[in-house]
């Protein structure tokens, strides 16, 4: 019997490490020991992510290099916001590298970063943490399996 390979619609169970240029770890899934599960095609990971998993089989261990446009995104300039202190909580004295919490006009909520501090004036950043940032994605597959037809 041949081993089950990653396709488009697979289940995957698998540890993964994701590591900055400079070689410093952004997320891993081996630190608590909980590997990840996901239905391929699912949204849960970019297509670039998902193209790095096709044909991989468990127990096989991979790493790839995924230029920014195809992991998590260029810095998007529109999503860096000058927002003058007076809008936060008088307690809350913001710092840079900090990541805050803000609520939408919808209740949604949303993380902005903390990148500058000046005066009245708090530049915050809403692109995703990793976002311009090449990564490495190293992944260990532990199970493949295919999802049960549906009749």
């Amino acid at each position: 019997m041949s081993k089950a390979v990653i396709d488009p619609h697979s289940e995957v169970v698998m540890h993964f490490t994701l590591k900055l240029a400079d070689g410093s770890v952004a997320e891993t899934t081996k630190l608590n020991q909980q590997p990840a599960k996901l239905v391929m095609g699912d949204g849960s990971l970019t297509p670039a992510f998902e193209q790095c998993l096709l044909g991989m089989s468990a127990g096989e261990q991979k790493a790839f290099e995924l230029k920014p446009e195809d992991a998590f995104g260029l810095s998007n300039p529109d999503l860096i916001h000058h927002v003058e202190r007076s809008k936060f909580p008088a307690d809350l004295a913001p710092e840079e590298g900090a990541i805050m919490t803000f609520s939408q006009p919808n209740g949604a909520e949303l993380p902005g970063i903390i990148r500058a501090v000046a005066g009245e004036s708090i530049t915050v950043d809403f692109n995703h943490p990793l976002a311009g940032q090449t990564i490495t994605f190293d992944v260990e597959v532990i199970t493949v399996a295919q999802p049960e037809a549906k009749s």
